[in-house]
């Protein structure tokens, strides 16, 4: 997993900062590499004279990977290069990194951006969103004033500040435009420019570096703001799980290309589903850890409940205290140990980002994401949630970065995937799925809940015995009956607890509206022939389940793994 960071800046540096600038922007990357240290960096830039190319020096000094998205073809973007030297150093510099080619924005030709103009602008606009959209920190060599170029350092940052370009229409309506957003991470180093205004906004100094978010405030430069300083742990977290397990990731990880055709994939497809295996392996583990953390906290609970009671109605021995205490430490250290490796969290983490994947890979390969779009398409998963959730779009951004934008997947893709994802006539895919998930999932609530009546009512039936007929039994019968009048409830509401902790009967609830989403879907698809809407329908189904996970996520972390009753 990558820690990306983008660049923009002005291309008219001033030549005496030069020296300084290098230095800090070198040590801002050996900064982050300390800070995230199980983060491989990489930069994109466009390496334009100027700043770009600057902090791309830098980065291949530091054998930092290259992205270099570029928004025009090579020729007629080394038009813009107003020295040969600057020109020779973009030849030099885009060897040494991965070209990602932009296509052109809507409603635009080769031949009306071959001279000075508005669609040349805009492709210079296209590009800033593209850099803004797919990195996690914006590095920016600005002097902090505004600036009315469209595209222009100014226009990137106010875009990656607030998601707004100015002077340059987005096809789609930004998710982010009124909502908190994580990716609006900048760092600023003030810099001069070589002309008459060249100099920083007027209370801006310069050299001075900050740390920058959408509400304009300005942190000192070794202070990251917290909350975004947790989204960049998150992911650090994340990949320091996938090395740990990298090996039976690797066995035993599953992929939603294994019945691939023999159609072309998709740039970028590949790493989708890569990232899904180690997600979904990842989320099944930890699923594991928790659901037998919980099995075993409330068994001890059980167990403590028992030896209370036995002591207490046979004035048992001594050990049986001890035993109770050691009963009680154990289930502490057992959830402690859930609690410091983050069972609970990182289950429900790995699983939203696994579901997320899957959304995408299949919008991907289906042609639902517009091919030709710079924005980000998956802002709106989970932005309504706890801030640290950002760190899971971060993960997408990072695949959605290699996705090929210059031509749409074959139309072949459409069926496949509305075989494998959704499924036909309930066989296979989705709706198979949650179908089964479901009825295994009320069969096993209508068992476990059948037992807390039965543990519940003969605790009762016991007691009630023990009223009427209690003076004709023995005093060791007695005490057996009284002790199981205790433990028979206690069972009943400790079951009653684990199944709350595990929100069974809002995930039968959750499988069953999954089951009618994907019915649906099926439904309309099956004698669909009009490729459009079969793309439509896809779209819907990723919405609806992006919607979904969004709240289980949300509904389970309401429920972590405590100590259950101990």
């Amino acid at each position: 997993m990558n820690l990306t960071i983008g660049v923009t800046g002005h291309r008219d540096l001033l030549e005496s900062e030069k020296p300084d600038l290098r230095e800090q922007v070198r040590a801002f990357f050996l900064r982050m590499q300390e800070q995230f240290p199980g983060l491989d960096l990489q930069l994109i830039s466009p390496l334009a004279e100027g700043a770009d190319q600057l902090v791309a020096e830098v980065a291949t000094d530091l054998d930092i990977p290259l992205v270099v998205p570029l928004p025009m073809e090579v020729a007629e973007y080394e038009k813009d290069f107003a020295t040969q030297a600057g020109l020779e150093n973009f030849r030099k510099l885009r060897n040494r990194g991965h070209v990602i080619p932009l296509p052109l924005v809507k409603g635009s030709t080769p031949e009306c951006i071959n001279s000075p103009g508005a669609a040349r602008d805009w492709q210079y606009a296209q590009l800033g969103v593209f850099v803004s959209n797919h990195c996690q920190i914006l590095l920016a060599l600005w002097n902090g004033k505004p600036d009315e170029q469209v595209g222009g350092t100014a226009g990137v940052v106010n875009y990656h500040l607030t998601a707004v370009m100015p002077g340059f229409e987005l096809e789609e309506e930004s998710p982010n435009l009124l909502a908190d957003n994580e990716n609006d991470l900048l760092y600023q180093i003030v810099v001069s420019r070589e002309r008459e205004s060249g100099a920083p906004l007027e209370g801006l100094e310069p050299l001075q570096e900050y740390w920058l978010s959408a509400h304009f405030e300005r942190t000192v430069a070794d202070e990251m703001p917290f909350d975004y300083r947790i989204t960049l742990q998150r992911l650090h977290e994340y990949q320091a799980d996938v090395h740990k397990y990298e090996d039976r990731i690797l066995a035993e990880a599953d992929s939603l290309l294994d019945a691939n055709s023999d159609f072309p994939l998709p740039g970028g497809a590949r790493r989708v589903n890569s990232l899904f295996g180690q997600a979904d392996w990842l989320a099944i583990h930890f699923q594991k850890r928790v659901h037998q953390g919980m099995m075993v906290v409330h068994l001890l609970a059980v167990m403590m409940g028992l030896v209370f009671l036995i002591y207490a109605e046979y004035e048992g021995p001594q050990f049986l205290i001890y035993m109770f205490l050691a009963l009680f430490g154990a289930g502490f250290i057992f959830h402690a140990i859930g609690e410091r490796r983050e069972w609970h969290r990182k289950y429900l983490d790995y699983r939203a980002l696994a579901e997320g994947l899957r959304v995408q890979l299949f919008w991907n390969l289906a042609g639902v994401v517009e091919t030709q779009s710079a924005v980000f398409a998956y802002d709106n998963f989970l932005q309504k949630q706890d801030v640290d959730l950002g760190w899971i779009r971060h993960v997408m951004r990072s695949a959605s970065l290699w996705r090929d934008r210059t031509e749409a997947p074959g139309d072949d893709w459409v069926p496949w995937v509305i075989d494998k994802w959704v499924g036909s006539s309930g066989e296979g895919g989705q709706l198979a799925y949650y179908h089964r998930k479901s009825l295994q999932k009320a069969k096993g609530y209508q068992r476990t809940t059948r037992l807390g009546a039965i543990s519940l009512w003969s605790g009762i039936l016991i007691a009630a015995i023990l009223a009427v007929a209690g003076g004709q039994l023995s005093p060791q019968s007695f005490q057996v009956m009284l002790v199981l009048t205790g433990v028979l409830p206690l069972i009943a509401g400790v079951r009653d607890t684990y199944s709350h902790k595990r929100a069974e009967r809002e995930l039968i609830k959750q499988y069953q509206f999954m089951t009618r989403v994907f019915g649906n879907a099926g439904r309309l698809l099956e004698n669909a022939s009009d490729i459009h809407f079969q793309r439509r329908v896809l779209k819907a189904v990723g919405t609806a389940a992006l919607e979904e996970h969004a709240e289980w996520i949300l509904m389970h972390r309401e429920r972590p793994l405590e100590h259950g009753g101990l």
